[in-house]
């Protein structure tokens, strides 16, 4: 596969975005989207896709640590459903377990406050699922 890849850290406050290219298997973290509204979301998203041109959308599934879905993840579920009616593009789910984690240990590592730094951890986990990903299928 090529081309670009945007991939998603859905929060009920923020969502974290990350893009990678096929190419290069590699991701990097783009933004935080905050608010909870819809119509603000999918507006930027619109204006990302716009600018990057993504073959396809990566969004993380939240999953308990013994693998079980919860509320969240059906959210998860619905937020890509939404993305590929929007946007007509193929939307993959991506066990997001930990990666919020692994971002707040690398924030730590670089000297940043992860609780001053939400914003960052988001894009940051973002960018681990996409990493994810590439791994995953390559």
């Amino acid at each position: 596969m090529k081309g670009a890849v945007l991939a998603f850290d859905f929060g009920e406050k923020r969502i974290g975005v990350a893009v990678g290219e096929w190419e290069t298997q590699s991701a990097h973290p783009l933004e935080t989207i905050a608010g909870e509204a819809n119509a603000v979301r999918f507006s930027r998203i619109a204006e990302l896709i716009g600018e990057w041109r993504p073959v396809e959308l990566v969004v993380g599934l939240p999953m308990s640590l013994e693998g079980e879905e919860h509320a969240l993840s059906r959210r998860c579920r619905r937020f890509a459903n939404q993305l590929n009616g929007r946007f007509g593009l193929p939307v993959r789910l991506v066990d997001e377990r930990l990666t919020s984690v692994a971002a707040e240990s690398r924030l730590r590592e670089a000297g940043v406050s992860v609780r001053n730094n939400k914003t960052a951890v988001d894009s940051l986990a973002a960018q681990e699922i996409l990493q994810d990903h590439f791994s995953s299928t390559s």
